[in-house]
C-alpha cells in the first residue's frame, strides 16, 4: 500500500472553495474585496494613506456589497 491511503479532500468539499483553487484561469472568483467598516450611521471617511479606498457605516456598505454580488466577487472581507 502506498501512502497516504486516503486522498483528503476537504479543501474541494464546497463549490466556492474549488472555484477559488482552481489553477488554470483567473477571474472574478479569485477576488475578495476587502471593506473597511466604521461606527455609526450613513457616514463615510477617506483613508488617507489609500487613496480611493473609504471607511463606511453599514449602512452605506450594503448596497456596495450587492453591486459586489454582481460583478461576481464571491467574498468581502472586513475590517474595523
Amino acid at each position: 500500500m502506498t501512502f497516504p491511503a486516503t486522498r483528503m479532500r476537504r479543501m474541494r468539499a464546497h463549490d466556492f472553495s474549488r472555484r477559488m483553487m482552481r489553477e488554470v484561469k483567473f477571474s472574478s472568483d479569485d477576488l475578495i474585496w476587502p471593506v473597511f467598516v466604521l461606527e455609526g450611521d450613513n457616514a463615510v471617511e477617506p483613508i488617507k494613506s489609500m487613496p480611493g479606498v473609504e471607511r463606511m457605516t453599514i449602512d452605506r456598505l450594503l448596497p456596495r456589497a450587492e453591486y459586489c454580488l454582481e460583478l461576481g466577487i464571491p467574498a468581502i472581507h472586513s475590517f474595523p
